[in-house]
């Protein structure tokens, strides 16, 4: 098959004829219709993640067509249309068993424990546990960018952030994972402000729902301008990017009691960031991470996909080939662009 091969960290990848994968007898080969490129792509290229062995193939937000199917797989069939968490449980340990598979302690992830979407196939484990059926109105780039970002952003909205109607929401950075956090969230009738350096993604950000924004760059305190605008402090805040500025801030604008969600890895020289944390104790303050989403409970974002209140669709930038994809990876750090960029040839 034909994929996206780096064999040095931070050394530009290249395509290459690799071997096709074959299915685990637990888990499926799935023909990729459509992967995601991400900021987690570009950690793991960048050497961030210990899991990685090379040569290696990224990419995990992915959808696509099962092709071939392990014999202890009892759901799924050749031709079955499917997406898959970025986060695959094993379905026995303690934490799966307890439905928290986006934290299972055997967990994989493609593009990370093993090879990748970038690529023409790519094989998931346990499919019976972490395989997600797609909707026939669903169309495969759309699903693809569910994979990472936008799934991340509704568990953290919703399961962790447990958002409500009226509430002000803070979403620091409009990448893909802060746009569709504010979609997310106005969806559920909060108040958005949402908070970035560049005019162009603040934009996308009120189309997309946000009721105001700040632009980090041009105010000389983001944190009062959060609190300004929503007079007294967010109930829920989020770093969506991952940064020790983004992340001090996030909590810093929070009113009292109000909840910090961390959905922006924070890997390599960020992994330890300041964090105020007299005030923290002080106002009873909530920091949660969120990391993934189990499979079972797309279900319920689909449905709200499908009624029309959440249009993930409009969240799509740029749709490039395999080959485009390599440049799209290699510059995630300079954040060009707006929107969740696809690849839909291969």
């Amino acid at each position: 098959m034909k994929a996206v091969v780096f064999e040095q960290f931070s050394a530009r990848p290249s395509i290459q004829q690799v071997p096709d994968p074959s299915p685990a007898p637990h888990g499926v080969v799935v023909k990729v219709m459509a992967n995601g490129v991400c900021r987690s792509d570009w950690h793991g290229w960048m050497g961030h993640d210990p899991d990685i062995r090379l040569p290696h193939v990224p990419g995990h937000e992915l959808s696509g067509v099962v092709e071939a199917v392990g014999k202890d797989v009892a759901k799924w069939r050749v031709g079955d249309r499917v997406t898959v968490p970025f986060v695959g449980g094993c379905g026995t340990c303690p934490e799966c068993n307890a439905g928290h598979h986006q934290v299972c302690d055997s967990q994989f992830q493609p593009g990370f424990t093993h090879w990748g979407s970038f690529a023409q196939y790519v094989g998931i484990h346990y499919a019976d546990v972490n395989l997600v059926a797609l909707p026939d109105t669903l169309d495969f780039a759309t699903a693809a960018s569910l994979g990472c970002r936008f799934v991340t952003s509704f568990r953290a909205v919703v399961d962790q952030g447990r958002v409500s109607a009226g509430q002000w929401v803070a979403v620091h950075g409009c990448g893909g994972v802060g746009l569709s956090a504010i979609m997310i969230a106005s969806a559920a009738g909060a108040n958005v402000v949402a908070v970035d350096i560049s005019d162009q993604a603040l934009a996308l950000a009120c189309q997309l729902g946000a009721v105001a924004t700040v632009n980090a760059t041009q105010v000389a305190d983001v944190v009062e301008a959060v609190v300004e605008i929503t007079q007294g402090g967010a109930h829920l805040s989020l770093d969506a990017l991952g940064h020790p500025t983004t992340c001090f801030n996030s909590i810093s604008n929070l009113r009292k009691r109000g909840k910090h969600v961390q959905v922006g890895l924070m890997l390599a020289d960020h992994s330890t960031p300041a964090v105020p944390m007299s005030k923290v104790i002080a106002n009873e303050l909530e920091i949660l991470g969120s990391h993934g989403m189990q499979a079972h409970r797309y279900d319920a974002m689909l449905a709200m996909i499908q009624s029309g209140k959440l249009a993930p669709e409009k969240l799509i930038g740029k749709r490039v080939t395999l080959e485009q994809s390599i440049d799209a990876l290699i510059n995630m750090d300079k954040f060009e662009g707006t929107g969740v960029t696809v690849v839909t040839e291969f």
